[in-house]
């Protein structure tokens, strides 16, 4: 049995699965974030640490014939959050995550230093860890003068379930200290931002052993024999290894809390200046590149807290299939964009509310906006000379029919819908978990999901929705110049 963990930004969700990939048990917890000051995000490490235990609890309850079989674990997380700790591992501040936006002046005073992008691939993102340390130098010098290591927050469960400071290629390369070509630390990137290399954990593939799991834990979890911990790796990275993306011209879109366009990679093949991330895959000698945007089920789920409805009502509402283009327009910059605009300034905006509309044309409004952005990150992917014949949907969004035939007009690209079962991050770290515990190779185990049905771009409505597109892109110059 192989233990798949993925830390997400909101909650942690684990599943038990056999050697076949048939899965024996899930489990759920949650946990709070933090948003002390406009445009910061944070999280408290203990949180994730109470809420793995509480879902090895429940499976252990609900399974115990399997979960005597464990033999591997693996860790897939939200990536770049800093999460600092002393000489003697204890926590020095709350972590700082991904979608926390403080650190924009440090990351365009990074990004501007000569040969930084050329070394790590990628323009340097407020949201990516190097700036975080050094808006933590510049503003918490008491902390950042006591700091040992940095962890990824992923990395700090793995570091809990082992004793060991061990990160991975995919979830460092979005760090901005990481040689993402070379996969090795960069001395000349640590040094961009005050750092030292003793800081950094010692690095891993992710399908390969980061560590044992500790013995008390073991224990304590009522396990007598050696369980394996792999590398792991970053949620979209290890995401991809759930779905059996790991080659050229294999890619998903996901519609989760953020949006992401994946398209794995046979080579390292940067552009940076298109904003397009080029990260590390998860397994060895492979790549990938991908458009992120920052808000996609998130924009759903704002609306409908501001209604007092729920995202899937405010979905159902729609119906399965489009009709064309809305006349409101939604930009969906409500943290921010990544891809194409690396603007972390940047706000959401309705435009041309009508005293006739209500939640049903704000709802179409929400969903064409992030399908808009969707279609900005394939604009700024086919600009470095990746392709996509197809792709697969992964998240909550892709349960509504509507929204993934919305996105399959505007990427003009037929998009699969896998059948009923498990395969994100949580399954692909369980995969990872394997691959570190029996030395199977990654592409015996990682296999693409049935596929259940394929929706196609409507041809019939593709004229409209690229009117309204160029629209799309239109606006956001104009949002970017008001005071």
């Amino acid at each position: 049995m192989y233990l798949g963990l993925d830390l997400g930004t909101s909650g942690i969700r684990a599943l038990l699965v056999h050697a076949d990939g048939s899965v024996a048990g899930s489990a759920e917890a949650t946990y709070p974030i933090s948003h002390p000051q406009r445009g910061w995000s944070e999280q408290n490490p203990a949180d994730w640490v109470t809420a793995c235990n509480g879902v090895v609890a429940d499976l252990r309850a609900a399974h115990p014939d399997e979960w005597a079989g464990l033999k591997g674990i693996a860790v897939a997380g939200q990536m770049h959050g800093a999460t600092l700790l002393g000489a003697d591992d204890t926590m020095l501040r709350p972590c700082i995550l991904w979608n926390d936006t403080r650190s924009f002046a440090e990351a365009a005073e990074l990004d501007a230093q000569a040969n930084l992008r050329a070394l790590s691939g990628n323009i340097v993102f407020p949201g990516f860890t190097a700036p975080k340390l050094l808006w933590v130098a510049r503003n918490e010098p008491e902390i950042f003068a006591r700091i040992a290591k940095v962890l990824l927050p992923k990395d700090y469960l793995t570091f809990w379930l082992t004793g060991e400071h061990v990160s991975e290629m995919s979830d460092a390369a979005g760090t901005a200290w990481l040689d993402v070509g070379k996969r090795a630390w960069s001395q000349d990137l640590l040094d961009a931002s005050d750092m030292r290399m003793d800081q950094m954990p010692r690095l891993v593939e992710g399908s390969e052993m980061a560590g044992a799991l500790r013995g008390s834990l073991a224990r304590e979890w009522g396990i007598s024999h050696p369980v394996a911990v792999a590398g792991g790796g970053g949620d979209n990275a290890v995401a991809a290894c759930g779905v059996g993306a790991l080659s050229e011209g294999d890619g998903f879109v996901s519609l989760g809390t953020s949006g992401v366009l994946l398209a794995a990679k046979d080579s390292f093949a940067p552009m940076p200046e298109t904003a397009v991330h080029t990260f590390c895959h998860a397994i060895p000698d492979t790549w990938y590149q991908m458009g992120v945007i920052l808000a996609a089920t998130d924009s759903l789920n704002w609306l409908a807290r501001n209604l007092g409805q729920d995202a899937a009502t405010l979905s159902k509402a729609l119906g399965d299939r489009i009709e064309g283009p809305g006349k409101t327009r939604f930009l969906p910059y409500l943290s921010g964009e990544r891809t194409p605009h690396n603007d972390s300034t940047i706000r959401g905006a309705l435009l041309n509310l009508d005293i006739s509309h209500g939640p049903k044309e704000l709802t179409q409004a929400v969903m064409e906006g992030v399908a808009f952005a969707l279609r900005d990150n394939l604009e700024a992917l086919k600009t470095t000379g990746t392709r996509l014949e197809r792709v697969l949907a992964i998240g909550g969004g892709a349960q509504s029919p509507y929204w993934v035939e919305l996105c399959a007009t505007l990427l003009d690209l037929p998009i699969d819908l896998p059948a009923k079962g498990e395969f994100g991050a949580a399954m692909g770290a369980a995969r990872l978990a394997q691959c570190a515990a029996t030395g199977v190779r990654a592409q015996d185990v990682m296999s693409a999901p049935d596929v259940a049905r394929t929706i196609a771009p409507r041809s019939d409505l593709k004229a409209a929705y690229e009117e309204a597109y160029q629209a799309f892109r239109a606006t956001y110059p104009a949002l970017k110049d008001l005071p």
